[in-house]
């Protein structure tokens, strides 16, 4: 299993097999151990369903699941945020499961994208999802609607780096304030987490100013980021974005990194634009579940189309969801394969 690590240009893959790379090192940065933890503890929580598999094949398939990005399908949102992989394998879950509304040119609200969100992620809160709206409105008002590649761009840079751009966004404000750049302070993202919702609104009326020095914030950034110890976007980008205009806010610098090629392949999640609605795996699926509605014309339609789409996302889910899809129909005694709403709950 490869892992990222900040580097000065921002996100950086190393593989196990560096020897550059301290075992302890590894361990701490590709966060084997907490997988492991998460592999253990839901073995204990859900023992009875893996004793008719067997343990070896169910750390066999969990660490598979985590390789191939399948594992934060309906996992609380904690544990989607806890790692940078996890953060980007949901990216791609996402774009997977509703890359048709793209191909359809369907618009969106900010309330009906956290619902497509939620179906993922069931406690998934409104709060990044606001945020990326924000980016992709200018912070106008977040209830228009929203393409699903301008909001998807937008999320994944809000979702991937949000502890950066948190950070960011405090050293904007200070600015804002007036604050020489010598004396901006960087709070902790426990402090930011605690602002009150009046300080929010508050630095929300702010940003619509004519916003700051992109030299000035410039600066700024690049001194945080040798302090700064998580993923954040490369330099280069930020650089290049800050470059090209005399005053620039806090919203129109996010959109523009969102837009940036160079962030898309930093994260690794999401294909370039140009291959952003092809999907060939995920087609030939769709493909084959239509086929199967077409030639069951006595069959009920919607009911057929549910069942095939749980059955299609089940295969991608994390191993327990696999485990225990594959143990129904290998108990149940009359051949059916159908599952209720309630086993997805």
């Amino acid at each position: 299993m490869d892992y990222s690590t900040a580097t000065e240009e921002g996100t950086t893959t190393m593989n196990r097999f560096s020897s550059a790379v301290p075992d302890n090192e590894y361990l701490a940065d590709s966060n084997v151990l907490f997988y492991l933890s998460d592999a253990v503890s839901q073995l204990l929580e859900h023992k009875e369903e893996y004793t008719h598999f067997g343990v070896i094949r169910y750390f066999a398939e969990y660490f598979s699941s985590v390789k191939n990005s399948n594992h934060v399908l309906f996992r609380e949102y904690s544990y989607i945020m806890a790692t940078p992989h996890n953060r980007a394998s949901f990216i791609r879950v996402f774009w997977r499961c509703y890359r048709q509304i793209g191909k359809s040119g369907e618009l969106l609200s900010m309330l009906e994208y956290r619902s497509l969100l939620q179906l993922l992620c069931p406690d998934f809160p409104l709060e990044p999802v606001q945020n990326a709206a924000r980016i992709v409105l200018m912070d106008d008002a977040i209830d228009y609607l929203m393409s699903f590649s301008d909001f998807l761009f937008a999320f994944q840079l809000q979702f991937y780096y949000k502890e950066f751009l948190d950070s960011v966004l405090v050293i904007y404000q200070d600015l804002l304030a007036g604050k020489s750049p010598n004396t901006v302070i960087v709070p902790t993202s426990t402090s930011i987490e605690q602002l009150p919702p009046v300080a929010a609104e508050e630095s929300d009326r702010e940003q619509q100013q004519d916003g700051v020095e992109p030299s000035t914030l410039a600066q700024c950034v690049d001194a945080f980021c040798d302090r700064f110890k998580h993923s954040h976007p490369p330099r280069s980008c930020m650089k290049g974005v800050l470059e090209q205009t005399n005053r620039i806010s806090y919203y129109s610098f996010l959109m523009s990194l969102a837009k940036h090629e160079a962030i898309n392949q930093a994260i690794g999640a999401l294909p370039n634009k140009t291959e952003f609605l092809i999907d060939p795996e995920m087609d030939q699926e769709l493909d084959k579940l239509i086929a199967q509605i077409s030639v069951s014309p006595g069959s009920n339609s919607s009911g057929s189309a549910v069942g095939g789409l749980k059955e299609m996302l089940q295969r991608k889910a994390s191993p327990r969801r696999n485990i225990h899809h594959r143990r129904r129909i290998e108990v149940e005694s009359d051949g059916s394969t159908e599952e209720t709403d309630s086993s997805e709950n």
